[in-house]
């Protein structure tokens, strides 16, 4: 049975097994401050065995069978299916998270192993022409080699799974680092999915780390050619300078301050019900988030009376009750921080169309009116149940609003001109930006990624494949070139 105390290792090179650090990690349940379990830390010696198992393993997997490398990552898909009801209990007990979330999340999962189930049989090349006589050039696509994964708390079962599957489909082997405040679901359950699916001893390792004792030593290890990191903008800021230092790629999927338009013409029931999802699914803490709201002035009165009643309407709660919607943030801190933008929101001059009561860190919606898109909270991330509503008066100011920011992950337009959207998504400069439907959004073979300060790269599909692979060129030469000397 998948308990969070039977998780609550360190997983490396095929041994369950205790960090060597002195240091604890206390894994609580982020709703009623339960300790599910305690677990020792990983030092750098350890990051360094994993790395090293994990790099010796990889030049056994990368000669595995194509077939057989597919064959064990469907497996891992089986696997979460049988033990779908225990995950689900875990990501509750770790995350706060409510029932509805974990379907979400434990979907998202199983789509993206199975497109990178695909990977071992798209590892194509070319042969090319030459402009020399008798030549050819061939182009192999190749592993990178390792893969150092670095994960949120938010949702880190599947940001974990991002880019761990895609990177063993492709033929690499991979360390994570989950986030402290998720060791289990971002980390040591992959572990056993994985060891349980049948890949090489060594080829996948968990360090649950502290950060304060380790410093940069899981980004600078020499071994991993790649760092995947998904959080905030700040420390992706951080991983990637660090990464780039020592000439490794960085793959950064950061914050956001996703807009969500509300053209006059748009359904405004439909545009309600689609902005409460996109902006209170998990509390809130979604990079993909609906962070600002723009609604035409023509409909704002209406669009802000119904979107206050369906928001009041949502259960706070016991993420263990079917009904509830929205259970805590991370951690108080988290809690703490989001009150702090609310207070300095009213000083700058916003008002309270709706007031979230707070409680340790269960916090209920707040919905903030008469927001100006140059007041902070119109310009950061916020990352819980907080949400500012902003007006415009024609397309060119919401293109205008939606790009006054550094960020540039998601966002949605509602409008009853399919083409109108289309054009005006065109000219907001983000990644994603989805017309009549919600901002969380994510499908396992389309492009997925940020501008601006939202992050570098682009993962699912073809474009993870091209992200966690190389290509080499070998040359023939089939006769003899002449020389000039």
């Amino acid at each position: 049975m998948l308990t969070i105390q039977s998780l609550s290792k360190q997983y490396i090179n095929g041994i369950w097994k205790d960090g060597q650090s002195s240091k604890q990690l206390t894994n609580v349940n982020p709703y009623n401050g339960e300790v599910l379990s305690t677990l020792a830390m990983a030092t750098t010696q350890d990051i360094d065995h994993a790395y090293q198992a994990s790099f010796k393993a990889q030049k056994e997997w990368e000669k595995v069978n194509a077939y057989k490398k597919r064959a064990i990552l469907e497996n891992a898909v089986t696997y979460i299916e049988d033990h779908e009801e225990e995950i689900t209990e875990l990501i509750i007990d770790e995350l706060g998270a409510t029932r509805l979330k974990a379907a979400f999340e434990i979907g998202l999962v199983k789509n993206i192993i199975k497109e990178a189930a695909t990977f071992p049989l798209r590892m194509e090349g070319k042969i090319l022409p030459s402009i020399e006589d008798n030549k050819e050039n061939r182009l192999y696509r190749i592993p990178v080699g390792v893969v150092g994964v670095i994960s949120p708390f938010n949702f880190p079962f599947f940001l974990s799974m991002k880019s761990v599957a895609p990177a063993l489909g492709a033929g690499n082997g991979v360390v994570i680092k989950p986030h402290e405040e998720t060791p289990v679901m971002g980390g040591t359950l992959i572990a056993k999915i994985f060891e349980e699916a049948g890949v090489p001893t060594g080829l996948l390792n968990v360090v649950v780390t502290d950060i304060n004792e380790i410093g940069d030593a899981f980004i600078e290890h020499p071994i991993p050619r790649i760092i995947s990191f998904t959080g905030s903008t700040q420390v992706g800021s951080h991983i990637g300078q660090v990464a780039m230092k020592h000439f490794k790629k960085p793959v950064l999927e950061l914050g956001g301050n996703s807009a969500f338009i509300v053209m006059e013409d748009a359904d405004i029931d439909y545009a309600v019900t689609t902005a409460t999802f996109s902006r209170f699914t998990h509390s809130g803490q979604i990079c993909m988030s609906a962070n600002r709201i723009l609604v035409h002035e023509d409909v704002y009165e209406e669009f802000v009376e119904k979107y206050k009643q369906k928001v009041s309407s949502l259960k706070v709660g016991d993420p263990r009750e079917l009904d509830t919607i929205i259970g805590p943030v991370v951690n108080e801190r988290q809690a703490s921080n989001l009150s702090t933008q609310i207070e300095n929101s009213i000083k700058e001059g916003a008002s309270i169309i709706l007031q979230g009561s707070v409680e340790s860190n269960l916090m209920a919606p707040t919905i903030i009116g008469n927001v100006t898109p140059d007041m902070t909270i119109a310009q950061e991330e916020l990352f819980g149940p907080v949400v500012c509503i902003l007006s415009f008066k024609d397309k060119q100011e919401a293109i205008d609003i939606a790009n006054d920011t550094r960020f540039g992950l998601s966002g949605a337009i509602h409008t009853a001109n399919v083409e109108t959207g289309v054009e005006m998504a065109k000219n907001i400069h983000t990644g994603m930006i989805h017309i009549n439907d919600i901002t969380i959004h994510d499908e396992p073979i389309v492009a997925f990624g940020g501008e601006g300060q939202s992050g570098i790269g682009r993962l699912n599909g073809q474009w993870s494949l091209d992200e966690f692979t190389t290509m080499k060129w070998i040359s023939v030469s089939y006769g003899q070139r002449q020389f000039p000397y």
